[in-house]
């Protein structure tokens, strides 16, 4: 596998829920280099498998750990929320260019597999947190602006009809 075509705002693939990676084998780590290179080409912090229509419970973060500067994460899921929320501009390689203001929560304890199978807790806050929710909203066919309250919603759907993504 090699660089991947990142799927664009009205793919029906984006709102599928992906399926749990059983076992990870060589097809898996394929995915997660694919992956890695797709985000590292598009300029992004974070992908999610589904944004390349591979549905599979599967993300990787630009994040410092340990000696890395990626971080993959197989069947993550948030075990943890904080009550206090916090608004960041937030991006979206499958709607290039639009940025949209998202209330999230603060802090958030996230768990899954690393690429060699070790489970992991990871407690994150601020960005990173909302990269970690923006990515495994993708695996459940979420996308970053059903976060929006209604009226932005529907405002920013209108906008959409009438001027495109560009």
């Amino acid at each position: 596998m090699a660089i991947l075509e990142v799927k664009k705002f009205n793919n029906p693939v984006l709102r599928k829920k992906a399926s749990y990676v059983e076992e990870i084998n060589e097809e898996t780590k394929k995915i997660i280099v694919s992956l890695a290179q797709t985000m590292e080409k598009e300029g992004g912090v974070g992908i999610a498998a589904p944004q390349v229509g591979i549905l599979k419970r599967i993300i990787i973060v630009e994040a410092p750990f340990r000696n890395t500067n990626i971080l993959v994460l197989i069947n993550p899921k948030i075990i943890k929320k904080s009550k206090e929320k916090e608004k960041m501009e937030e991006g979206c390689l499958s709607f290039p260019g639009i940025f949209l203001t998202i209330k999230r929560p603060k802090e958030v304890i996230v768990e899954g597999k690393t690429i060699e199978g070790k489970k992991i807790q990871l407690r994150v806050k601020g960005f990173l947190s909302a990269v970690f929710q923006h990515e495994i909203d993708h695996l459940d066919g979420i996308l970053f602006f059903d976060r929006l309250g209604f009226l932005k919603r529907v405002l920013f759907k209108l906008k959409t009809l009438l001027y495109g993504f560009n």
